[in-house]
């Protein structure tokens, strides 16, 4: 069933014909798709950001030219985006008929590439920077907007998570009355960013890691969470959740969509507007369900049957190399992805059972932030029951934070060495894990790139 209601409304999700690009546009999306296959041909990656800059630097238009008569979803948050544009654009187009740019890249220059190289009039779903989508969603004009999470990440870029709610807030206040938002209700900042919109879909789909969420972001009072729970509460448990400030009274909205996570063997379900809908999802961890909760409501949201939505949904089993199991010389490992605290949070859930051992790669790069203090943050006090390689360009500094969490650990300056180390490692075949034998390798972003070129493999 579609998801309707006073808060959402119901929309048409066949999109207008496009007309006829204009001369500037055709010229600049070809000389973006003819750079970009430069690129890939050199093998200097995908070819999207170059591509876009191309293409933007032709016609400054062009991402509003490019996705005019077309249907577009964004999606944005600190985490989860891919994920969720992977999941949103299988339910979306089954037949893979959809415009997304699921391999990340997500400025401006790879929403340009993405929408100039996938097949015209169709469907787009896009993952956006969130620090961007303010002035992305102005020019795409989108359809959908989901709103998934807000904490710190890229500190030397994104410090100030609350400066980022309040341009979020003013996109959604500025939007067409047509534009449904759908919004974490568990996370206060995109709560109060979101209930500036004209139409919100309101989802509870839980909030691990609430660090950065206990300033209220409409006068700074103190953000108090009521239950003991860390993630979405069993349905029956759900009015005694919720979070409210302690001086303004802001509180969380009244939700449309929960996701009823029942780990262990329990049937997990979504439940729309009362209606239960059984969640199977192919991706592992409580964030990926909420993922889920997140693309069903953003789809639903258009028009589209729930059920066949997580149909569609069931079938992605892995996202640009994430949750993927490679061969790294004799070793197998599975690959994690972890950029910030509030990725870790989630992360140790997917973890096998101590004592098996952890590959952790860290970089500093542009694309990681080059401030690695985060690390302080993450609780790795939770590692100490097994062996631990630290990797990477910072895995020294990642040295000295397990150090200080009294976590058995060595550094191992190589990737590939450091994977044959805890595959030595006499814990590595502890039984009971997802695929015992399997080293769990969890790195932030270009060493999990770095990971998958080593083995052959691109996203």
């Amino acid at each position: 069933m579609p998801l309707t209601g006073k808060n959402a409304g119901d929309m048409d999700h066949r999109a207008s014909p496009p007309g006829p690009f204009p001369l500037r546009t055709r010229l600049a999306a070809l000389a973006g798709r003819s750079l970009a296959r430069l690129s890939r041909r050199a093998g200097r990656g995908s070819g999207s950001v170059v591509g876009g800059h191309a293409i933007l630097a032709i016609d400054r238009s062009a991402l509003a030219r490019l996705a005019a008569g077309r249907e577009t979803f964004l999606v944005s948050g600190t985490n989860g985006k891919t994920t969720t544009t992977k999941l949103v654009a299988a339910a979306v187009s089954p037949t893979g008929h959809v415009v997304t740019n699921v391999l990340g890249a997500n400025l401006p220059s790879g929403l340009a590439t993405a929408l100039a190289s996938g097949p015209r009039g169709a469907p787009a779903v896009l993952e956006v920077d969130e620090a961007w989508l303010p002035r992305v969603a102005t020019q795409l004009g989108p359809s959908v907007m989901a709103l998934l999470n807000l904490s710190r990440d890229q500190l030397d870029r994104n410090n100030e998570v609350r400066q980022v709610a309040q341009r979020w807030r003013q996109a959604c206040q500025e939007a067409s009355p047509s534009l449904v938002v759908v919004a974490n209700a568990d996370d206060p900042l995109v709560a109060w960013a979101a209930s500036g919109a004209k139409r919100v879909i309101w989802v509870g789909a839980g909030l691990r890691w609430k660090a950065d969420a206990t300033g209220c972001p409409a006068c700074g009072g103190q953000v108090v969470f009521a239950g003991a729970s860390d993630s979405p509460l069993r349905l029956e448990d759900e009015p005694l959740a919720g979070w409210s400030c302690s001086e303004c009274g802001l509180c969380r909205p009244h939700l449309d969509v929960l996701l009823d996570w029942r780990p262990g063997g329990g049937h997990s379900a979504i439940v729309v507007h009362g209606t239960r809908h059984r969640l199977s999802i192919g991706l592992p961890g409580r964030c990926n369900a909420a993922n889920a909760a997140m693309a069903l409501a953003a789809v639903a949201a258009s028009g589209r049957d729930a059920e066949a939505a997580l149909v569609a949904m069931a079938r992605v089993r892995d996202v640009a190399g994430r949750y993927a199991t490679v061969k790294v010389g004799r070793a197998s490992a599975r690959l994690l992805l972890a950029k910030n605290p509030a990725g870790w949070a989630e992360v140790f859930d997917m973890l096998s059972p101590p004592p098996a051992p952890v590959v952790v790669a860290i970089n500093a790069r542009t694309a990681d932030g080059h401030d690695p203090s985060w690390l302080w943050d993450v609780p790795f006090e939770q590692l100490r029951d097994r062996f631990v390689v630290s990797t990477g360009e910072r895995g020294l500094d990642l040295a000295v934070r397990l150090h200080y969490a009294e976590v058995p650990h060595a550094y191992v300056p190589g990737l590939h060495q450091a994977v044959e180390a805890a595959a030595n490692n006499p814990g590595s075949r502890a039984p009971g894990g997802p695929d015992p034998g399997v080293i769990e390798v969890v790195a932030n972003y270009t060493a999990f790139h770095q990971l998958l070129s080593m083995t052959g493999r691109r996203p």
